[in-house]
């Protein structure tokens, strides 16, 4: 069935959403409207993981191929906690820069036929679409005009964070933790070209004041943070981008995700916290839920009941580790105390439900039985197998 489809938001989650429904059905007549002009994008580098670069393989293998050609790659993780460090290797991961991401989308979807729209957005559903996509992140103002109907609700975290670029490649995923005379500020920072990084600064408010943050110039302010985190960034600097300063992060949800033939998709639908690294491969993984659902149901309506149903019942388990997450980082003081290579074990484990409950040092300690428990577990059942093998051949050479 050929369908009309208008989508508000040029970003991560409107450009794949058209590429993937123009794979589905060519005939598909779409069109993205995008608010800024061609070439410009707020933020700096993306971070994603192996599972998604699969995922992605999975529903388009040419975006999926281009995407990988142009990141960058580590495998490590790093900590520094005032002059103390520890590194751990963990699993493949990835970083992209937000612009060469968005110009890779948007050169796959003009080739599969898809019309964009610069410097226009659209504020009501147009008139003799069939499908209108609201993908225009926080702020959507689709959503916002139809609010009452959504149900949406916006909850702002404590903490106050700024996203910064640097010229610093880190070649890990890095973690600092500074502590000043008013508390503690910390910064994630991963490469996401062969140039450039990305560096998210992170504090509570009463560090956040302390400081003068909240009263410095851009100048100053970058100024004192290129200080504080000068024992990583090796003589960087730090990059702003005008008008994008402090905030509070804050958690979008909406009771329902359609209203008539709108529909909402990415941070337009929903918000989850940084910490966890879902930002941008979240909007990646809704579009993957909808292309298949036109097929499966007859109405319009049904179909996007069907995507809503199936979306939120995945994010369930992702909202809830975003919810301890960001927990975790309100309440630092509870953890640097520890050795370095402890504090970052209760880091990894920071989505879970009971950490905030149990004393730090305990539950380090469960946790490391628990993981020698598991891994005898892995060892019997590896094991066993292979000993019944051996009995038997013995038993048979026995017998003959």
């Amino acid at each position: 069935m050929r369908v009309k489809v208008v989508c508000g938001g040029g970003g991560p989650a409107g450009l794949y959403l058209a590429i993937l429904l123009k794979r589905q059905n060519p005939s598909h007549d779409i069109t993205v409207h995008e608010r800024n002009p061609e070439g410009s994008t707020y933020g700096w580098g993306v971070t994603y993981w192996r599972g998604l670069l699969d995922k992605l393989q999975e529903h388009d293998p040419a975006t999926a191929r281009a995407i990988e050609e142009a990141s960058v790659r580590w495998s490590d993780g790093v900590a520094h906690v005032r002059d103390l460090t520890t590194r751990h290797h963990g699993d493949e991961s990835f970083g992209i820069g937000r612009p060469r991401l968005l110009d890779l989308l948007a050169e796959r979807a003009r080739a599969l036929g898809v019309r964009l729209e610069f410097e226009s957005a659209i504020t009501e559903p147009p008139a003799g679409a069939d499908l209108v996509v609201a993908a225009d992140g926080v702020h959507s103002a689709p959503r916002t005009r139809h609010a009452a109907s959504f149900d949406t609700r916006i909850i702002s975290g404590r903490n106050h964070c700024i996203w910064l670029g640097t010229t610093k490649v880190f070649d890990a995923f890095t973690f600092a933790f500074t502590e000043t005379q008013h508390g503690w500020i910390w910064a994630y920072g991963y490469a996401c070209s062969e140039v450039t990084g990305t560096c998210v600064v992170e504090c509570s408010p009463e560090t956040f004041t302390g400081l003068g943050l909240d009263r410095a110039t851009e100048a100053d302010g970058l100024a004192l943070l290129e200080k504080l985190f000068a024992h990583v960034l090796d003589g960087h600097p730090l990059i702003g981008r005008p008008g994008a300063g402090w905030l509070n992060f804050r958690t979008l949800t909406n009771r329902t995700w359609h209203h008539g033939n709108l529909v909402l998709l990415g941070d337009a639908a929903h918000t989850t916290h940084y910490s966890i690294g879902a930002g941008t491969p979240s909007p990646w993984r809704t579009p993957c839920a909808s292309p298949a659902v036109p097929h499966e149901h007859t109405g319009l309506s049904d179909a996007l009941a069907a995507y809503e149903r199936r979306r939120m019942a995945e994010l369930l388990s992702v909202q809830s580790a975003a919810r301890y997450s960001a927990r975790w980082y309100e309440n630092p003081p509870r953890y640097l105390h520890l050795p370095p290579h402890r504090m970052f074990a209760l880091l990894g484990r920071r989505y879970s439900s009971r950490l905030p409950y149990v004393p730090p040092q305990l539950y380090y300690g469960l946790d490391k039985a628990a993981g020698r428990l598991q891994a005898l577990h892995r060892f019997k059942r590896w094991l066993g197998p292979r000993a019944a093998r051996a009995l038997h051949a013995r038993s048979s050479a026995h017998c003959g």
